[in-house]
């Protein structure tokens, strides 16, 4: 363990491997992009390197699959369950980084009645989105994830006001 700095995706692969007991780099990849896309993308080969690494720090075990396609089986080690504990445990802040492509555009000068229209309808998608999925299946989520759902729904909301301000601002 010791010289391994874990990043942000590290500790994404910990936790999707804890919530699902045992996962193979491809079950890693389905989860990330079925439940924390939405705030948190993380490039496919990312997660298969992330878990070589893990595996190599001792923080995740492997095995693999009898027969069929001898799949990796990953499990959390003592030592790994311990350094995701430790993480959920830590408040400390870190900025976010917005990396809206929108936003840079702007900043560069691009045409905020060109960009706004569609900026508004994608923002507005997802907005519908998030609220549907809030009505739906938010009483089935754990704390946590209804905490997550609840910032996309006010991020996308703050964009669509963002977006509408532009409009307003450069008429």
């Amino acid at each position: 363990m010791a010289g391994v700095r874990l990043t942000t995706p590290s500790y994404l692969v910990l936790g999707i491997v804890d919530k699902l007991g045992e996962a193979t780099p491809y079950d890693v990849k389905v989860e990330a992009a079925r439940t924390v896309a939405p705030f948190w993308s993380m490039p496919h080969a990312q997660v298969y390197a992330q878990c070589d690494r893990l595996v190599e720090a001792g923080l995740l075990s492997e095995a693999r699959q009898a027969g069929g396609r001898n799949r990796r089986l990953m499990k959390l080690t003592d030592a790994g369950r311990a350094e995701l504990t430790a993480w959920l445990g830590d408040a400390s802040f870190v900025p976010v980084e917005a990396r809206e492509r929108g936003i840079l555009k702007l900043w560069f000068g691009a045409d905020p009645e060109r960009l706004a229209p569609v900026q508004l309808e994608e923002h507005r998608r997802t907005l519908a989105e998030y609220e549907s999925l809030a009505e739906s299946v938010g009483e089935l989520l754990t704390e946590g994830q209804r905490g997550a759902l609840e910032f996309g729904i006010r991020y996308e909301r703050m964009m669509v006001d963002f977006w509408q301000w532009t409009r307003r601002t450069e008429a």
